[in-house]
């Protein structure tokens, strides 16, 4: 062989190989970038040329479905009562693919693509059958999540409602919500309008409140403080705690005041379970400062402060959903732990975490694992995957948990007799934060019923309201939980 024919071979060779490498990169590597980019149609009319599996509620109610399309598309993606579930849900469109909810986190279950479902699509390969994607079968009750949604109304807010021994999320509602059915159309035009409408409006209905949105969780980090204090073995529910009717903030000349003259106590103290039950911000501030930042700052994060929670999914069935991280100050001055001690200052909290801290007081001290989904069925019905409850955290001892049942029990007794429940003992902690320059309030509930063998815990949030937790979230609570309980 010549000199020339040999270099010839040899950048033949040099070219295959290139090609070989650049094809291996697309296939093997950016294959997954490449198809979930929107500008990819090819890949578009893939996924619209096949069924999307279904997501369903805890009773069987389709929440999201897919139907046969007489446009260019084969299927058309639909949502029943779409601004109630939105949040779950989340919406499947020609221009943004699987975005929020159930659909990002079990995308490539939903579009039939995911390695579990292997057996159902060789036999759709052999049978000539068509692939369908895999069915999400969820834990939401539907008449919770109902009431829910229609209780909080216009108002800003969200609820979480949940099995505190499994941890399984019976209810996510966040007001004001959008119609997912909007960014479904087949219509780019359409979808884009009804998308940029949505992103500029000031009140940001495609925000998921109950898990993305960090609220001043006012009193109801009393229950952070007084787990505090019980696990340090210094304190018991008898024990007396310094109070009064004002509190000077250390360093400052800022006098930190009560809502009620029970607050207050007698002669500058009161019992540990008296100041929770009338919520008295004079004993928690100087009770938080006593016992210093580090040990609330572990204690908070014990109970899950810091952490950006998972509520479904795993990287290879889509986006993860996951909750923000709830903020306790890592260091600060006095003055400012009184302040977070009361749930006021740079403390901060999504309505999941004050529901999963509820949970954990009424399950023993032991937080855990929120879920959304309950199983996953492939298109012949086979169970692919099933939620088992799992451990979040040991949040405090169970002897801990108990004496905060019976504090949270107290705050209803003596404190919101009006929001007892008829042979039902409840058990909870209200908030109330003060927003903006003072002038309104985050308004908050947590709690469990019943309380001496808890089935349901809630949280529930009302932004930028004229009242009290106790007056704008408490009948809220009450309500779900009453509907939980004929069930």
């Amino acid at each position: 062989m010549n000199k020339s024919l040999r270099q010839l071979f040899t950048m033949v060779v040099a070219l295959f190989t290139v090609l070989g490498l650049s094809t291996t990169i697309i296939m093997a590597f950016k294959a997954n970038t490449l198809n979930a980019d929107p500008r990819n149609v090819r890949a578009l009319y893939h996924e619209y040329g096949s069924p999307r599996g279904s997501i369903i509620a805890s009773d069987g109610t389709v929440l999201a479905k897919s139907e046969e399309s007489d446009d260019a598309f084969a299927y058309q993606r639909s949502y029943s009562n779409g601004p109630v579930y939105a949040p779950v849900t989340g919406y499947f469109s020609v221009t943004t693919r699987a975005d929020r909810g159930i659909e990002a986190s079990r995308n490539t279950l939903l579009n039939g693509e995911n390695s579990q479902l292997w057996f159902a699509k060789f036999k759709a390969l052999f049978t000539g059958a068509e692939n369908r994607g895999a069915t999400i079968e969820t834990s939401i009750d539907p008449k919770l999540q109902k009431l829910a949604y229609q209780l909080l109304g216009d108002q800003q807010g969200a609820v979480v409602a949940m099995e505190p021994d499994t941890g399984r999320i019976l209810a996510m509602v966040s007001t004001p919500s959008y119609d997912p059915n909007s960014l479904a159309s087949h219509n780019t035009t359409k979808v884009n309008k009804a998308y940029s409408s949505l992103i500029a409006s000031q009140s940001n209905p495609m925000l998921n409140r109950a898990t993305n949105e960090l609220y001043p969780p006012g009193s109801t980090f009393k229950i952070v403080v007084a787990a505090t204090a019980l696990e340090s073995g210094k304190y018991d529910t008898n024990t007396a705690v310094p109070a009064g009717a004002s509190y000077t903030l250390p360093g400052t000349v800022t006098a930190l005041t009560n809502t009620s003259s029970a607050a207050n106590g007698s002669n500058g103290k009161m019992q540990l379970l008296d100041a929770f039950a009338y919520s008295s911000n004079t004993a928690f501030a100087q009770l938080g400062v006593k016992l210093g930042q580090d040990a609330l700052a572990d204690q908070a994060k014990k109970m899950g402060f810091g952490t950006s929670i998972t509520v479904d999914g795993t990287g290879s069935s889509g986006l993860t959903m996951k909750a923000t991280a709830s903020k306790f100050p890592d260091t600060t001055s006095a003055d400012r732990l009184a302040l977070a001690s009361i749930g006021q200052g740079d403390t901060l909290e999504t309505p999941l975490l004050n529901a999963m801290i509820a949970s954990a007081v009424a399950n023993g001290g032991t937080m855990m694992q929120p879920t959304l989904v309950d199983r996953v069925r492939s298109s012949d019905l086979t169970v692919v995957s099933e939620s088992a409850p799992s451990k979040f955290s040991q949040a405090f001892s169970k002897d801990t948990a108990s004496k905060l049942n019976s504090m949270m029990q107290a705050v209803i007794e003596k404190e919101d007799p009006q929001l007892q429940i008829a042979g039902t003992k409840v058990a909870a902690k209200t908030g109330t934060a003060q927003i903006g320059n003072n002038s309104t309030n985050d308004s908050w509930i947590t709690g469990f019923a019943p309380a001496d063998d808890p089935k349901i815990a809630v949280a529930v949030v009302v932004h930028n309201v004229n009242a009290f937790g106790s007056e704008a979230a408490g009948p809220i609570m009450q309500q779900i939980m009453q509907e939980a309980l004929k069930q």
